[in-house]
């Protein structure tokens, strides 16, 4: 048995809800990480199931593994080729100005000996390309979904704090990591077309810790 929820799960593929602070690789300092749960993630096969993608550490939510090879071949060019379909929902630390729109921004990676590396919106970046939604707001706190149409590291953060004006709540290098005891970022749909088959999908609950803020989401 393992302990992180599992939202899908066939031959070819699981949709597990990571925990909120989970790494899905080792820290270089040590530490736990989602891969001391591969063993139990399993579930009788004998190859332990692999991550098709990443979410960031702090983030929740639907995460694919892929349980051999040829799958996990076949998910990564999926996420490439864009048609996968990821629903994000995340808590800004203030009120945006509208009430939804289109953010695109092309992103680069920078980095520094005192802060380390972060994201900037940059012209000589990639292109990347998140739509957002109001669902609600509560004590000067807005939730938001988001609908990434491309999947750049830490997309999301970098358009919350650039594309609005307001970073996530919680958000240690967007943000001033205050208000929250994590990024507030949750992963709350995913579904991966397949030929022939059904698609991989699955939709993660609210995590306790957005339920505690006073959100909740009505259309999970």
């Amino acid at each position: 048995m393992t302990d992180i929820p599992i939202l899908f799960e066939d031959g070819e593929a699981l949709i597990i809800d990571k925990p909120g602070g989970l790494p899905i690789e080792r820290p270089r300092k040590g530490g736990t990480s989602l891969e001391d749960h591969y063993e139990a993630l399993k579930l009788g096969f004998q190859r332990a199931p692999v991550p098709v993608h990443r979410i960031d550490t702090d983030t929740s939510g639907c995460l694919l593994l892929a349980r051999n090879p040829k799958a996990l071949k076949r998910f990564a060019k999926a996420f490439e080729d864009r048609t996968v379909s990821k629903r994000y929902l995340g808590i800004l630390a203030g009120m945006p100005d509208d009430a939804e729109g289109t953010i695109e921004l092309s992103l680069a990676k920078i980095s520094s000996a005192e802060k380390g590396w972060r994201m900037i919106a940059a012209k000589k970046g990639k292109p990347s390309v998140t739509h957002w939604k109001v669902l609600d707001a509560k004590d000067g706190r807005a939730l938001i979904e988001f609908l990434p149409e491309t999947g750049r590291t830490h997309q999301i953060r970098v358009h919350a704090l650039t594309g609005l004006g307001i970073p996530l709540l919680g958000d240690p290098v967007y943000g001033t990591g205050k208000g929250a005891p994590r990024t507030m970022l949750h992963a709350a749909a995913l579904s991966v077309p397949r030929e022939g088959k059904p698609p991989v999908e699955a939709l993660a609950p609210l995590p306790r810790d957005f339920a505690a803020l006073g959100f909740a989401d009505g259309q999970g």
